[in-house]
């Protein structure tokens, strides 16, 4: 098991370091590629973080399936198309690797996090945030997106037990279609590791002038998707096809 739990490990923290590097290269201060908030960085956001599935993918997909997300494990196992002993390795292995890589981003970002004074921004880098806080539309608006993603990976997947690097590109479109299309209430986690993790580190890190991190809220994109990663294999088993 050492090799798929360094692929996920690797894989996460690659998806984690590009997908919370390009929040903060838009939203902290003096950094070139600082927009704030609005329409246009939500589209880079959105780009940004697809680009990065796509990498954390292709990187591990020969290592270890490239799940790099705890949903994505949950929704295979629950198919029928992934052994439930390797389960733990691999959600051990991505929330590990989040961790890593919002660490990382933290000290790549150091100079800006200072530069800063919002204290959302700083958190936003690290995790989501809902638009509109309302913890049942909220939890309901995690199930919907996961279920997109664990649905389209449950076919990408197939007959395999993990996505084919060919599938890599495919999967960072997927996810770049639900930013595009459902992000806007929740930022769309989609992703156990990736919210814990990285709100973990916020809470470990030294941020400068950063407020709490949102413990109240924490829940919703978590428990989430592992609902609509249910939800996705259900209806994939029930399916004729």
């Amino acid at each position: 098991m050492l090799d798929p739990f360094l692929g996920e490990l690797l894989g996460t923290f690659l998806l984690i370091l590009l997908g919370d590097g390009v929040v903060a290269n838009v939203l902290l201060q003096k950094s070139k590629g600082f927009k704030g908030e609005g329409n246009s960085a939500w589209i880079v956001i959105t780009w940004g973080w697809g680009m990065a599935v796509f990498v954390g993918v292709y990187t591990v997909a020969a290592i270890s399936g490239a799940h790099i997300n705890p949903a994505v494990t949950i929704g295979l196992a629950l198919a029928g198309k992934f052994a439930w002993y390797k389960v733990p390795y691999y959600l051990l292995a991505q929330l590990i690797g989040a961790m890593l890589g919002a660490g990382t981003v933290f000290i790549h970002y150091k100079d800006h996090f200072e530069a800063t004074a919002n204290k959302d921004m700083k958190l936003l880098v690290f995790c989501t945030m809902p638009a509109i806080r309302n913890y049942k539309t909220n939890f309901i608006s995690e199930v919907i997106g996961t279920f997109v993603l664990d649905l389209g990976v449950l076919y990408l997947a197939a007959p395999k037990v993990g996505l084919g690097a060919v599938s890599a590109l495919p999967v960072g479109l997927l996810v770049f279609s639900i930013g595009l299309s459902l992000g806007g209430t929740t930022g769309y986690a989609i992703n156990p590791a990736r919210d814990l993790g990285p709100r973990i580190m916020h809470a470990l890190l030294p941020v400068p002038g950063k407020r709490d991190s949102d413990w109240a809220y924490a829940w919703i994109p978590v428990l989430g998707p592992f609902v609509g990663a249910a939800i996705a294999a259900l209806v994939y088993r029930l399916l004729p096809f």
